[in-house]
């Protein structure tokens, strides 16, 4: 419940719209409402800025839905992350003005949060298959209100492609850097830049790449200062923390 929330419920009160009984019912919801089978954390857009974000994998349909119904009486943005098309259909049912992207993942239900900054977050994959990843970073960030650059494929197997966009890359205040594989490009971004660099680890790859964790190795053994490494196929942290950080110093 944010703060404007109970603002409105303390002078409803005052105001004599709304019950001491139904007042105290809404109160109690603070700082988690429990479901059962799951618990909301209704205090998280009051300590965090953002509200809790349902993640969809290992939920049924039915838990989501219940989730949603839920956290929409005490958030006006609701997301929710790993979201199949299934779900978004859903959601809609009970929610008809949500959004899907697709390649994200990514529900949403409201709008996304005003952009206060020009400091812009480069968010680059290494290949095409890395995209969906670079997506789920990318729009976890648009929906923080931050200013997204997209620069996919540019991996270290044509590097020239990457030196063909570095004005763009040294543009960026924050960058997310996408890559499986080996999980080289994180390295080569990193020595070229004086920005934070957050490394995302994708599990795309051959048998030896082991879903992820030789990219994962390779960005946290890496020797570039001021790179530092979220878990596998993590976009939707990446693209949280970034925001964290560019909005800073606005």
């Amino acid at each position: 419940m944010k703060k404007e929330s109970i603002e409105k419920l303390l002078k409803d009160v005052r105001d004599g719209s709304i019950a001491i009984d139904e007042a105290m019912r809404l109160l109690k919801s603070l700082p988690f409402e429990d479901l059962g089978f799951a618990k909301i954390d209704t205090h998280r857009d009051l300590r965090r800025g953002f509200p809790e974000v349902i993640f969809c994998l290992g939920k049924s349909i039915e838990q989501i839905v219940k989730i949603v119904e839920k956290v929409s009486h005490h958030d006006d943005v609701i997301m929710a992350s790993r979201a199949t098309k299934e779900v978004y259909e859903a959601i809609r049912e009970i929610k008809p003005d949500a959004e899907y992207f697709e390649t994200a993942r990514i529900v949403l239900i409201g709008k996304k949060k005003e952009i206060k900054t020009k400091n812009i977050i480069a968010v680059i994959s290494a290949g095409t298959s890395d995209i969906p990843v670079a997506e789920e970073a990318a729009v976890t960030a648009e929906i923080l209100g931050q200013p997204v650059e997209r620069i996919y494929d540019i991996g270290v197997a044509g590097v020239h492609r990457l030196l063909s966009n570095r004005d763009r890359i040294f543009k960026a205040n924050v960058l997310i850097v996408v890559a499986g594989m080996e999980g080289a490009l994180a390295s080569v971004i990193g020595g070229l830049v004086d920005k934070p660099l957050i490394a995302v680890p994708t599990s795309v790859g051959y048998g030896a790449s082991f879903d992820g964790l030789a990219a994962l190795l390779s960005m946290l053994n890496s020797c570039v200062p001021g790179v530092v490494t979220v878990n596998i196929d993590n976009g939707f942290g990446a693209g949280y923390f970034a925001s964290l950080i560019n909005q800073m110093g606005k």
